[in-house]
C-alpha cells in the first residue's frame, strides 16, 4: 500500500461527509423559523393531471412579504388542488386563493412550537452526526483491513486513523455550528 491509496481514501471520506452536511442544510431549510421560505413547501405534493407533483412543478412560488408566500399556478384550474395540498400537508398553514393566486400567510410561531422545532433541529443534527460517524467507521474499517492484509504499516494505519478523525471532527463542528445558528433563529438565543 502506498500513500496514493491513503489519499484516495481521504478524497472519498471528505465528499461523503460533505454530502451529509449538505443534506442537513437542506433539511434545516425546511424548518420554519418565522421568516417565509419556499423550502418549507418542498414536501407539498399536488394531485394534478392524474399524479402527485411537487408544488414547485405546478406553481411559481414567491415571497412578496416576510410572512407571506404566494403560489402562482401555471394552470389556473389547479388553484383548488394547490390550496388543498398545502392545507393537508400538516404544516399548520391556512392558504387562501383569490381566483388567480394562492396566498399562504405564515402565522407567527408560538413559544411551544419554537421549542418543538428546536427539538426537531436537534434530531436532524444528530442524524447528520451519525451519518458522518458512519463514514468514519467505514474508513476506519478499510484502514484496519489494509493493515490486516499487510498493505499498510501500523504507523501508516495510525496516521490514517488520526487523519480520518480530524476530518470527522471538522464536519461534526460544522454540524454543531449549523445547529446553533438554527436554534438562534428559532429561539432567539
Amino acid at each position: 500500500m502506498d500513500v496514493t491509496d491513503l489519499k484516495g481514501l481521504y478524497a472519498e471520506v471528505g465528499p461523503r461527509m460533505k454530502a451529509a452536511l449538505e443534506h442537513l442544510q437542506h433539511e434545516f431549510a425546511g424548518v420554519r423559523s418565522g421568516r417565509a421560505s419556499v423550502t418549507i413547501l418542498d414536501n407539498v405534493h399536488v394531485e394534478a393531471y392524474g399524479s402527485k407533483l411537487p408544488l414547485n412543478q405546478v406553481a411559481g412560488l414567491s415571497i412578496p412579504e416576510p410572512t407571506l408566500i404566494v403560489a402562482q399556478p401555471f394552470d389556473p384550474s389547479q388553484l383548488g388542488a394547490i390550496e388543498k395540498a398545502i392545507r393537508s400537508a400538516g404544516l399548520g398553514l391556512n392558504p387562501a386563493n383569490d381566483g388567480k393566486v394562492v396566498r399562504i400567510p405564515l402565522p407567527s410561531l408560538t413559544e411551544e412550537r419554537r421549542k418543538e422545532l428546536s427539538k426537531h433541529v436537534h434530531r436532524l443534527s444528530e442524524d447528520g452526526r451519525n451519518s458522518v460517524r458512519q463514514v468514519r467507521r467505514d474508513a476506519n474499517d478499510r484502514l484496519k483491513k489494509m493493515l490486516k492484509d499487510h498493505g499498510l504499516s501500523e504507523d501508516d494505519e495510525k496516521k490514517g486513523l488520526d487523519e480520518v478523525q480530524r476530518i470527522t471532527d471538522q464536519h461534526i463542528k460544522l454540524i454543531d455550528d449549523l445547529q446553533k445558528k438554527k436554534d438562534t433563529e428559532l429561539l432567539g438565543r
